[in-house]
């Protein structure tokens, strides 16, 4: 939250909220009541807002506060801060007002530079990549992390905000003509195939072998594993109906995206056939609705949609059409390795490019309490905080011999959300205090970490041979 007596430049933000209100500046002066001159200033970044004009702000064209306080991409803010503090640019002792000034002024030429830093550090590492591949496992992940099929396709979503307008609205029109929500949505699916000339067969799991679903298209048939739950089998269904209706409408959104990596191409197109199953599952406009009225309740959401906790939480993350937004949820899905195999963010959530999570993030305690939600207030090292929501999913395939693996899924968004949620009720948000994390130990600069596993890569160590504190690591902090 803004503090009463703080001042802050806007000028950007505040342009670009006039123009999406069709607003002339006399126009918001006379509705703000303030002069034009004073609007003319602010946007010219002469003049700083107060506490109060935010507020007004607020309460005339009812905005989220947070949203009107000048922010910057958060995932863009720490590549740049990270990038900047590579030791070849001698660059170390820019301040974080000398950065977050670059950020607001000229946030493409950052994301520019960055691009070029990403290419600089893949060809200084390949050579050393090529002579032993497998030396250091962390140094080759970050080598391949720019041109990974899977990375690009997460680049698009995120450039999305998560939200693929085109592909939401036709799995929503296809509901509302199946009526899913009042007749039983595996036999409408199941009948819709058929319409297609395809029938579903549930087979046995020694039949299907390690596959869950395949698609057979000579035989026109769409077999699923009895491993699979009834969400999961309805979610296959819709990833097949969205392959079979929406083939141009997905082509035209790959064509757009304008990606040369045929992988890249490939794993798209199944992305956005995924997409459009989650959709149909739970079409917009009733799940936005539901979400609102039942305080985003994850639980009770994916029991009233037939859907997974899973599902119902990565839906969350796409609720971002203009004329009705939902919460700016992130989501993470990570093994208990710390390994993470699935990220989104509506917001402005900053995930490591590359490595695991912070160790202090609830996340990862929640595998120790199985199927139950924890919550916490983290705060990342740029000041931003966030309401965090954890809790472990089992996946599908358990059996005797072979159980099922048990995945950890984070969500969560900026903490003056967190009223909105009903897992915030009984916690005092003001008098909270929020837990540090990091990016990840690589990048974090926090000092005296207790639970730190590596030294951070942009700082000297420093070894005393007298002491041993509880951080593993110490370095050198930044001076000036």
């Amino acid at each position: 939250m803004t503090k009463r007596n703080e001042k802050l430049i806007i000028g950007q933000r505040l342009r670009m909220l006039r123009q999406s209100l069709g607003l002339t500046q006399a126009q918001m002066a006379t509705e703000l009541g303030v002069s034009a001159s004073y609007v003319t200033l602010m946007e010219a970044d002469q003049r700083p807002a107060s506490a109060r004009f935010l507020m007004k702000l607020a309460e005339v064209y009812d905005l989220n506060v947070s949203e009107l306080a000048p922010s910057t991409d958060a995932q863009l803010a720490a590549d740049f801060t990270t990038a900047l503090k590579d030791p070849v640019l001698g660059m170390a002792g820019l301040s974080r007002s000398e950065i977050d000034a670059v950020l607001q002024a000229s946030p493409r030429i950052a994301a520019a530079f960055v691009r070029l830093h990403d290419n600089h550090r893949e060809a200084i590492l390949r050579p050393m990549a090529d002579d032993n591949p497998m030396t250091d496992r962390d140094k080759v992940e970050v080598l391949t992390e720019s041109s990974r099929p899977v990375d690009v396709v997460r680049n698009w979503f995120y450039a999305q905000k998560n939200y693929v307008d085109p592909i939401d609205r036709a799995a929503e029109a296809m509901a509302e003509e199946l009526a899913l929500h009042r007749n039983e949505p595996h036999l409408a699916l199941t009948n819709r195939l058929a319409g297609h000339g395809i029938a579903v067969r549930i087979l046995p799991s020694h039949v299907m072998g390690d596959q869950l679903r395949r698609f057979d298209f000579h035989r026109s048939e769409l077999m699923i594993s009895e491993l699979l739950g009834q969400s999961s089998r309805r979610f296959q269904m819709g990833v097949l109906l969205g392959r079979l209706e929406q083939e141009e409408l997905i082509a035209q959104q790959v064509e757009k995206a304008g990606l040369s990596d045929p992988a890249a191409v490939s794993l798209l197109r199944v992305s956005l056939a995924n997409y459009f199953a989650a959709a149909l599952m739970m079409p917009y406009g009733r799940f936005l609705a539901a979400c609102e009225s039942a305080r985003y309740d994850v639980e009770l959401l994916s029991h009233r949609f037939g859907s997974s906790y899973e599902q119902a939480a990565h839906r969350m993350t796409t609720l971002q059409r203009p004329d009705a937004r939902g919460i700016p949820f992130f989501f993470v899905r990570v093994d208990q390795a710390g390994n993470i195999s699935k990220r989104f963010s509506a917001g402005r959530f900053p995930f490591s490019r590359f490595g695991g999570t912070c160790p202090l993030w609830n996340i990862h305690s929640a595998f120790e309490t199985p199927e139950r939600v924890q919550t916490q207030v983290i705060r990342m090292p740029e000041g931003a905080s966030y309401f965090s929501i954890a809790r472990t999913v089992t996946r599908a395939g358990g059996m005797h011999g072979a159980p099922a693996q048990r995945l950890a899924i984070g969500l969560g968004c900026d903490v003056s959300y967190a009223p909105r949620l009903i897992y915030a009720d009984g916690i005092d948000l003001e008098r909270t205090k929020p837990v540090d994390i990091g990016l990840n130990c690589y990048l974090c600069e926090r000092p005296d970490c207790s639970a730190r596993a590596h030294a951070p890569i942009n700082r000297r160590l420093k070894v005393n041979e007298r002491e041993r504190s509880l951080a593993i690591f110490s370095f050198e902090e930044e001076t000036g």
